[in-house]
């Protein structure tokens, strides 16, 4: 059975996707509910795969890595992607890895310190890894949207 959210767990996944430390509590007094049913209503979604866990976000340019770059990578032959993308995964500074449509088999996101560090892994990385035909890189300037689903599907 599909779980059905309404606009309580809209409201609880809106205040748990901006802080996800933020108390149960605290939601449950903007819910006009209790704690013990925010406890479960949250524990239903991740039971039903909507939420799964929380973590910290760790902002890259604090630690030096200032350059974000996409690398959309063509294989020799596209079959063998899964032994490429074990290589890939390999890559520190690799951090998503799609299998896309179009020109490219896998569009890749990275950081890294500079463009000197990005040229070291396109050229000494990605362009090593056999089966790699050939990688095109964009540079990523600035990061104008950055956010979770909007659960509510309006701004």
């Amino acid at each position: 059975m599909k779980y059905q959210i309404d606009d309580i767990d809209r409201k609880i996944l809106t205040h748990l996707s901006l802080n996800a430390r933020v108390p149960f509590l605290v939601i449950a007094r903007e819910c006009g509910i209790s704690g013990a049913a925010i406890h479960q209503r949250v524990k239903k979604m991740e039971e039903a795969g909507i939420i799964e866990g929380s973590r910290f976000i760790v902002k890259p340019e604090a630690l030096g890595l200032g350059v974000c770059a996409f690398v959309g990578v063509t294989l020799d032959h596209a079959h063998a992607y899964r032994t490429v993308v074990k290589e890939i995964e390999k890559v520190p500074e690799v951090l998503e890895c799609h299998f896309v449509t179009g020109t490219f088999t896998f569009l890749i996101k990275l950081r890294c310190m500079n463009h000197e560090h990005l040229m070291n892994i396109l050229i000494n990385t990605f362009q090593n890894i056999p089966g790699v035909f050939k990688t095109e890189t964009f540079i990523s300037l600035d990061q104008l949207i950055d956010r979770q689903i909007d659960v509510f599907g309006k701004e």
